[in-house]
């Protein structure tokens, strides 16, 4: 990750739920077997260079394994 989280997440939802997740395959070979989440949140973040944005977060979640893999979809 190129930045850090500087607030708490909000609006969190859940995008897909197992097998409608486009990648679970490489999820699964990667990190383990687990009931794999696709989420998405707003939250306000800092890039290492030192800009603040306010932008979505995208990440995929599992019991026992935690978030892995985040995206940025920033406006800017």
């Amino acid at each position: 990750m190129n930045f850090e989280i500087i607030g708490p997440l909000r609006e969190v939802q859940v995008i897909a739920v197992g097998r409608s997740i486009r990648e679970l395959h490489r999820l699964r070979r990667a990190y383990g077997a687990g009931r794999w989440r696709k989420m998405k949140a707003r939250a306000t973040i800092r890039y290492f260079d030192g800009r603040i944005r306010d932008v979505e977060l995208h990440w995929y979640e599992a019991h026992g394994i935690g978030r892995v893999d985040w995206k940025v979809k920033d406006k800017d």
